[in-house]
């Protein structure tokens, strides 16, 4: 392959697209790779596309060296499918939704669990035909609230999804693993560092689920690392340490005090220790008093619930993780308007009292883990200037079941050794799930087993982010110049420059280029006439290409210059080597 760049349709930029936020989004744009259609929906120009094909054709091998075989589905879909499995409903407003000329409910496909769960009980009926796997590479639809930072949250993007079949669940967690494997191949080969977490499945559903993250600040999803044992989980999917029941015996009955002005946090504690020390001398803190947080869950049908999480007051409510917990519903803010529909909660005095009396309430009141019988807490005593002190809960209150909704910090203790763990922040590229049966059930997929009884069939789910993956890529390879492609994704091994105005100059280019092109190496060519040097280097490094070639000025000395985009080193090759030299160099 031989790109010349005074042919290719190619614009480079030299400032920040004014929307770009992440370094990906900045780069693809300034580098002409991918440019702007509408919000979350961008267009592939020839180097980006060449970028975009490298990865899929990378995913395509390991998928295909795992034994998976291709299939590809449609993009616009009935509705049928997705109403009997309720996502029709469950995805709410993400879905995009749309009629045909004859009034049928149509969507744009958002994921494909449905139609390859229909697929397979239309052509296969027996044990026999399973265990399979079949995968896609496929346009995926989702009309997000808030698309951002260019391809990485699109509304249009390109997804590998496969779908494992089996009889039982022993086959599952075969087919699970044999995923799993090749996911960690086709990830090396992209070049991303990548971290294997625990994950909620969300409205995939299912059971075991694990994200494939690549660590980086720009991440939209935070997870946690053990410092000590292997432990590694989305933040969603973090299950807090249940500390031990107490014993109450010795704890006063619960009294109520003056606390005027405290619809804080802050200000309890300041007034609890000011005017209603601790007996033993310690002072009141933050950790001692219960936070009753009420919020509001938004069906798909736009039923609205209210919801009241009970947790300690030195933590805040993790909306993501509340969110994970009550998924598919939705949260929002507990609004004027709900208070005043919901007379019995005074706000910033809210109590487990009137929680606990669902009859007055209404409101389903769920605890964080650490409450635990046998605690005493400072909360809202359900009037304004007052809070109950000593409160135990399995003594005096309870709630209707607990919820991982509070934030995890660094330093918290790891569920699976007690040791600390650290936070950090990465960006989702691919994630595997055992679906089980919920497919199956849904839309009847069962199979004769060997003794002629029909069983349902349970499945697995696996997707990696193709277009995603392309600007994780350059999240993890770029400096301040531009990108620095590992070679497998690159559009070209090898960008030759041509500088000066001597005609010696580009006839030793062209030469080099011609031979490179037949030795199997990618070239990207700058035979541009008019454009100076630095304009030529600045566009090199923007672009990225893993090899720099520069073909000028050293032709006196008998040299060409090889650079190195990644460490930036320059060798000085003798022209009659230099091509045997960059072969070596491409082929490793």
């Amino acid at each position: 392959m031989l790109l010349r760049m005074s042919s290719l349709f190619l614009r480079t930029l030299r400032e920040d697209p004014a929307d770009a936020e992440v370094p990906s989004h900045k780069l693809l744009v300034r580098a002409g790779y991918v440019r702007r259609a509408a919000p979350g929906i961008y267009s592939w120009l020839p180097l980006g596309y060449l970028a975009y094909r490298n990865v899929e054709r990378i995913v395509r091998e390991e998928m295909d060296a795992a034994g998976f075989q291709e299939v590809h589905f449609p993009a616009l879909l009935p509705r049928e499918p997705y109403e009997a499995t309720n996502r029709w409903t469950e995805y709410g407003d993400n879905l995009f939704r749309l009629k045909d000329r004859k009034g049928n409910d149509m969507l744009l496909g958002p994921t494909h669990e449905e139609m390859f769960t229909l697929l397979v009980k239309d052509l296969y009926s027996s044990y026999k035909d399973l265990p399979l796997a079949i995968y896609q590479i496929q346009l995926k639809y989702r009309d997000e609230a808030r698309p951002r930072a260019g391809i990485l949250r699109g509304r249009e993007f390109v997804m590998k999804d496969s779908y494992s079949f089996d009889v039982d669940d022993a086959g599952l967690e075969r087919s699970y693993q044999r995923h799993r494997d090749a996911y960690i191949k086709t990830f090396d080969r992209i070049g991303l560092d990548y971290v294997i977490v625990s994950a909620m499945s969300g409205a995939m559903g299912g059971s075991k689920s694990e994200e494939f993250l690549q660590p980086t600040p720009v991440g939209e999803d935070t997870f946690v690392r053990c410092t000590s044992c292997d432990y590694a989980a989305n933040v969603e999917a973090v299950t807090t340490p249940v500390p031990p029941a107490q014993n109450w015996d010795g704890v006063p009955a619960a009294h109520v005090e003056d606390t005027p002005d405290t619809p804080t946090i802050e200000t309890l504690v300041n007034v609890a220790n000011d005017k209603h020390p601790r007996a033993d001398g310690r002072p009141w803190t933050a950790a001692d008093t219960l936070k009753n947080v009420v919020v509001m869950l938004v069906q798909p049908d736009g039923t609205r619930e209210p919801l009241c999480v009970g947790l300690p007051g030195d933590r805040e409510v993790d909306l993501k993780r509340l969110e994970a917990a009550v998924s598919p519903a939705e949260v929002e803010p507990f609004e004027a308007a709900d208070f005043a529909k919901h007379p019995s909660l005074v706000k910033g005095y809210i109590g487990p009292g009137v929680l606990g009396e669902k009859q007055t309430s209404g409101i389903r009141y769920l605890l964080d883990p650490r409450v635990v019988p046998g605690t005493a807490w400072v909360t809202g005593a359900d009037e304004h200037g007052k809070h109950v002190f000593d409160l135990v809960a399995g003594r005096d209150f309870d709630g209707d079941g607990t919820v991982e909704a509070a934030e995890v910090r660094a330093g918290d203790a790891c569920p699976n050794c007690g040791h600390e763990v650290t936070i950090a922040r990465g960006i989702e590229i691919g994630h595997i799930f055992q679906l089980g049966r919920k497919y199956a059930d849904a839309l009847d997929l069962k199979v004769l087993d060997e003794n002629g009884k029909l069983v349902t069939v349970t499945m697995g789910s696996y997707g990696i982010g193709v277009s995603r993956a392309v600007a994780a890529v350059v999240e993890a390879n770029h400096d301040e110049f531009g990108m620095v492609w590992p070679r497998e994704v690159a559009p070209a091994d090898v960008h030759v420059m041509a500088t000066g105005k001597d005609e010696a100059v580009f006839a030793e280019a062209d030469r080099v280029c011609a031979e490179l092109e037949a030795a199997g190496v990618r070239v990207l060519y700058d035979d541009r006439r008019k454009v100076s040097p630095g304009v030529k280097f600045k566009d090199a490094e923007l672009l990225g290409m893993p090899t720099i070639v520069v073909v000028g000025k050293g032709l006196e000395q008998g040299t060409i210059e090889v650079k190195d985009r990644r460490s930036g080193e320059r060798t000085e090759v003798p022209v009659a080597e230099v091509v045997n030299h960059l072969v070596s160099v491409v082929r490793g």
